[in-house]
Formats: C-alpha cells, structure tokens, sequence
C-alpha cells in the first residue's frame, strides 16, 4: 500500500488530460486509436438516427456502415441520415 500523499499524487498524475506522449511509437498508436474511435462514434451515430427516424437497416447496409473505415464519407453519410427515407438512400 501507498502512504496516501503518494497515492493521491500518482493519481492526479494519471488524470492531467494535456499529456502529450513522448516517443513516436506511442505517438502513432495512440493517434490511430482516436481515429479508429471517432469512426467508430460517426458508424454508431449513423445507425442510432435512422433507427430513431424508424428507417429499417438491413444486414447489409448495417454492415456497410460499421465497415466503413473513411471518416470522411461517414460524415457525409451522417449528414443524409437525418433526411433519408430508406437506408439504402444513405449510398446514393
């Protein structure tokens, strides 16, 4: 066990939300995986609007959606979801 002093200094260590990583290897990996998570947040959006709007999503376009690894052509489909009438419309 930790004496408390150091405990609590380790853990506000562990929250400062400006650290920057210093090796490149860090760097990289670190950077890929906050992109692989906004595609991930675009994909998962997507999907929650058109089923709010009570737009059926077949297997395919559901997966057509999550397998999509462009960020820049989720957006976009992001955008028609709130006006399409039909999942396949997403594409068009």
């Amino acid at each position: 066990m930790l004496p408390q002093a150091a405990r609590h200094y380790l853990e506000t260590l562990m929250k400062l939300k400006n650290y920057e990583y210093q090796s490149d290897f860090a760097r990289h990996y670190f950077g890929e995986g906050k992109a692989e998570g906004a595609v991930e947040a675009v994909a998962k959006t997507i999907l929650m609007v058109l089923s709010a709007r009570g737009v059926c999503v077949s297997p395919d376009v559901r997966d057509r959606i999550v397998g999509c690894g462009d960020l820049a052509q989720l957006e976009a489909w992001a955008q028609r979801a709130g006006v399409v009438t039909t999942a396949a419309e997403l594409f068009d």
